[in-house]
């Protein structure tokens, strides 16, 4: 595995043909129990891809943006609901480098640490001496039944009132509180990601000291990473848009599988398959410019104290672009899966499942 100052580079060996058949073989369970099984937890903390972001010195795998955007893109692939709650608790881990140093090296000594929650600010936040009160529900924390800890964004409030800010504004800030502050809501049920185990928590007058507090922005990070000197908006569009790439990868490939299978009828390989096969390969290059491209963009934009800012609105514009080119590309394809492709056990039929569920994100779906 090759190594610069900006981090870790992926490598391909780390997803070998081993590596993926567990993966699938623990996928119907997963979907089953609703939940990453405990051979899945197993391997995530064995390969510590929870701390994915998480510096070195605080135990974790210091990864630069696109050598880790391609490991997940790859976990995506082998099963989106496995990928997307390792990208969503790998990237609340990454928090470490914003939060008090000596906190986080206490934190993250934990070689199970996990964090999750949710980034919608909601209840509140009420300033108390040096400290905060938190009450309030919060929906969809990714992989809530591992979880070590809960972040969230509470509105602040001294003295009852809510904080603004010079325009009148109300205030948001970050917290994170240990599991066992927390009331977790089971009521994730969904018809894709069902192993992601999303669900609502609550607090209820829970006190907090100032150093579980803190602010997603480059001039408040506590750490000297390159990570935190990366505009956070930049880097969450571009880690959950490689699990869309990852998903939509895997379809492509299961829908081209089948229509090989199809084509051994002559009559509809000369009625049907070359137009198909035609079509996917349109769809497939277009897409593919488009995945290099945002490569690209995450290579030209790191490793600079101030990246540019029309390269950092081109991400913006590009990973929504995607994201809404692949919902439609798996509508227009997906019908011509058949009766094999409704079936739920189908991996076609869990990969749809699986980029429609993950559609309903609000970072992305614009």
């Amino acid at each position: 595995m090759e190594e610069d100052d900006g981090g870790t580079a992926y490598n391909d060996a780390m997803l070998d043909n081993q590596l993926q058949a567990l993966i699938r073989d623990e996928v119907p369970r997963a979907i089953e129990q609703k939940r990453l099984t405990p051979v899945l937890l197993d391997l995530v903390y064995r390969r510590n891809w929870f701390n994915l972001w998480v510096p070195k010195d605080y135990g974790g795998l210091g990864y630069d943006l696109s050598g880790g955007c391609r490991l997940l893109e790859e976990l995506a692939y082998v099963d989106g609901g496995f990928g997307w709650t390792v990208t969503l608790c790998a990237g609340a881990n990454m928090f470490a480098g914003y939060i008090d140093p000596v906190v986080a090296s206490l934190v993250f000594a934990d070689e199970k640490v996990c964090w999750g929650g949710s980034g919608k600010p909601s209840g509140r936040a009420e300033r108390v001496g040096d400290g905060f009160v938190l009450n309030g529900t919060w929906k969809y924390a990714t992989g809530a039944p591992h979880l070590t800890h809960f972040t969230l964004n509470a509105w602040l409030y001294e003295e009852g009132m809510p904080v603004v800010d010079t325009d009148g504004e109300p205030v948001y800030r970050s917290f994170f509180v240990g599991r066992d502050q927390v009331l977790i809501h089971y009521d994730w049920d969904t018809f894709g990601l069902e192993c992601t185990a999303s669900h609502s928590f609550s607090l209820s007058d829970i006190y907090v000291p100032e150093n579980h507090a803190f602010d997603l922005q480059p001039d408040n990070r506590t750490h000297g990473d390159l990570l935190y000197r990366y505009p956070f908006m930049t880097f969450a569009e571009c880690t959950l848009a490689v699990n869309y790439i990852g998903m939509f990868r895997r379809f492509l490939d299961l829908f081209e599988r089948l229509l090989f299978l199809k084509s051994a009828d002559p009559i509809w390989a000369k009625e049907r398959g070359k137009e198909l096969f035609r079509l996917v390969d349109a769809k497939r290059t277009t897409f593919e410019q488009k995945h290099q491209r945002l490569y690209s963009l995450m290579e030209q934009t790191w490793g600079t104290e101030a990246p540019e800012e029309a390269l950092l609105t081109e991400v913006a514009m590009l990973t929504r672009t995607l994201v809404r080119a692949i919902k439609m590309d798996t509508v227009e394809l997906f019908p011509f899966a058949g009766i094999a492709g409704a079936q739920r056990d189908n991996e076609l039929n869990i990969v749809f499942r699986h980029i429609f569920t993950a559609s309903q994100h609000a970072l992305l779906n614009t």
